[in-house]
């Protein structure tokens, strides 16, 4: 009897088993062989999942922004503010426990910038997407719960970027010793505008 295999549960497993060496090494550093030792396939398998090591970022990226996305749902439900909720929104970022999908992050940037292939655009535009809207329903929410002023919403789409520019711009640059502090800084003094007066 033949084994069946499911190929999208195969390409995860493959894509997980290389991150380990992804965080050591860079993607850089790794050939297609060492990937496939580390997998425990053959170098054809690989191919057979994946279209090159680039793509094999992008499996991981995806598997483990879906599963912070949902340990931070949960943590931003047990918050009783608006501003508590978009801090730890922000907080991939900065923070520790992200440190590993961050490096990842900036690798699967990198790649991105540097050829843009369409599946990874659209990998990166569904994001955006999702997280905007994500994004856009905390402040909804506030304004929604009478803590926000209306005109909150205008600074929705602002304060997202923000996040993400204030990290691209601390990768490249020296300009910002304390993401954290910077982007509660900015989110602090936004909600002495936004926050409806008590």
């Amino acid at each position: 009897m033949a084994i069946i295999v499911d190929k999208v549960q195969k390409r995860k497993d493959i894509a997980l088993s290389c991150k380990k060496i992804f965080f050591q090494n860079g993607i850089n550093n790794l050939t297609i062989a060492h990937i496939a030792k580390t997998a425990g396939v053959g170098k054809g398998t690989i191919y057979e999942y994946f279209k090159n090591k680039e793509d094999i970022i992008f499996e991981i990226v995806n598997i483990l922004i879906q599963e912070r996305n949902v340990i931070v749902e949960k943590q931003i439900s047990e918050l009783k503010t608006t501003k508590e909720k978009l801090k730890l929104f922000s907080k991939f970022f900065y923070s520790e426990e992200d440190i590993e999908l961050r490096k990842l992050y900036k690798e699967f940037i990198s790649i991105s910038l540097s050829n843009p292939e369409s599946q990874m655009i659209e990998f990166q535009s569904a994001c955006a997407k999702d997280y905007y809207s994500w994004f856009e329903k905390l402040i909804d929410d506030g304004v929604s719960n009478g803590e926000l002023i209306i005109e909150a919403k205008k600074f929705s789409r602002g304060l997202f970027a923000l996040s993400e520019g204030i990290f691209i711009k601390s990768q490249v640059s020296n300009i910002y010793n304390n993401i954290e502090k910077e982007i509660h800084q900015f989110i602090d003094a936004l909600f002495e505008l936004i926050e409806v007066k008590k």
